[in-house]
């Protein structure tokens, strides 16, 4: 059974674990919110940009230009954005499944599967595999 001092020192362990976490907090929500302005400010921008490329498609031929041509796919490129900070193991583990179940379902297929990792987690997770080149 822990004694007085044992129990005092675990209430003060747990109450600054909160504070820093209600920090944590505080800063992500601040962090979120300017990122959601930036997005809300470039909305006019790419509606605009939406409008171009809808015009500039509507007015090109489909039989056009080497890249509107339909050919069969032999290569497919993947691309791991990860974080390389922060809390974030378990979005990287999930990028990292979802890179492993395309794979596979590209090799499947007889296709040739390369993996380009932005991020230092994600360089370090695929500088050994086959897939990184």
């Amino acid at each position: 059974m822990p004694n007085l001092k044992e129990v005092r020192n675990r209430i003060v362990s747990v109450n600054s674990t909160k504070q820093i976490t209600a920090a944590m907090k505080m800063v992500s929500a601040a962090k979120l919110r300017r990122a959601q302005d930036a997005i809300v400010r470039m909305r006019p921008y790419a509606e605009k940009l939406q409008s171009i490329l809808s015009n500039v498609s509507a007015s090109l031929d489909g039989n056009e230009g080497v890249y509107s041509q339909q050919r069969e796919v032999k290569k497919v490129l993947l691309v791991a954005i990860v974080s390389n900070r922060g809390l974030a193991g378990a979005f990287n583990t999930q990028v990292y499944r979802s890179i492993r179940r395309l794979t596979a379902k590209y090799e499947g297929e007889g296709k040739s599967v390369h993996v380009l990792p932005l991020g230092k987690k994600a360089l370090d997770a695929y500088r050994r595999t086959k897939y990184f080149n």
